[in-house]
């Protein structure tokens, strides 16, 4: 686990990494004052040939 803190305006902004969606490609935990997002990022390792979309 990795946590980075730092003062930013009228707070301190805090990004984890490592400790929250361990099945995600990636994810980092981020707290601000009292707000606190997780963002989550997956992909799959085969391209996905075939399909005439676009997933977003």
């Amino acid at each position: 686990m990795k946590i980075v803190e730092r003062e930013f305006g009228p707070a301190t902004m805090k990004l984890e990494t490592g400790r929250m969606a361990k099945q995600a490609n990636g994810s980092v935990l981020v707290t601000y004052g009292d707000t606190v997002v997780l963002v989550a990022a997956t992909a799959a390792k085969g391209s996905g040939t075939g399909a005439d979309f676009f997933p977003l």
